[in-house]
């Protein structure tokens, strides 16, 4: 995407969430929300319709490959900073599971079933998250959820990011521009979390139904490019 890149000013960075607020983008009101919710539903229910088959294969092919129930239920943190609880298909070991999510995955990880490494590489583990943007916890695009005990290289993400919580004045998305940018993955820099969240922001400032199919078109090609989703 060529469009400028949304930058919070300086004086910004370190200011407390009052003063933030005056430098955040102001597209996230009434309107940009009721037009938003139409689409997600639209888009939610269609993406349903054709990954209906899909998702019962995958179901019982979780069945058949290791213990445990189907899907994974974990609190994550959405709009307005209340918590939600997101669904995956389950590509862990049950017992091994991090519901906290102290432990971030990392590559060749144990803890990851033969088939949630395929599922997870190829992001087919977040097709259940459709029923969280029919629900209304989340949209099909937007900043990614995160669990409350995230963290980038040791610190919580709000220690990292002083504004890191505007990023919840909108839903989270199942997608966004920060993955089809190819920032995904574990953040095990600081850096790699700021740049998530000035896409984050950059997303709230340039929204559109346009945008949004683009960022979905490009989800595609950027799954099948993805060397950093484990």
């Amino acid at each position: 995407m060529n469009a400028q890149t949304f930058v919070m000013p300086r004086e910004a960075r370190d200011a407390p969430m009052t003063e933030i607020r005056a430098h955040l983008p102001r597209r996230a009101g009434a309107g940009w929300s009721r037009a938003k919710r139409a689409e997600d539903i639209l888009l939610a229910t269609l993406a349903l319709v054709a990954f209906s088959l899909p998702m019962l294969l995958i179901a019982l092919a979780i069945r058949l490959d290791s213990r445990g129930p189907i899907l994974f239920r974990q609190t994550r943190t959405g709009r307005h900073e209340r918590s939600f609880e997101m669904l995956k298909f389950r590509t862990m070991h049950h017992e091994l599971q991090d519901l906290e999510a102290a432990q971030q995955t990392t590559r060749d990880d144990q803890r990851v079933t033969r088939l949630g490494a395929l599922l997870r590489r190829t992001s087919l583990d977040e097709l259940p998250q459709l029923f969280n943007v029919l629900r209304g916890d989340m949209a099909l695009v937007g900043p990614r959820p995160h669990a409350p005990g995230t963290r980038a290289a040791g610190r919580l993400f709000h220690e990292v990011v002083p504004h890191y919580a505007a990023r919840h004045r909108v839903r989270p998305g199942l997608t966004g521009l920060a993955q089809v940018r190819g920032l995904r993955g574990e953040t095990d820099t600081e850096e790699k979390l700021e740049l998530r969240v000035e896409s984050d922001l950059e997303y709230i400032e340039r929204w559109s139904v346009a945008l949004d199919l683009l960022i979905v078109l490009r989800t595609a090609i950027a799954v099948l490019r993805m060397k950093n989703a484990y």
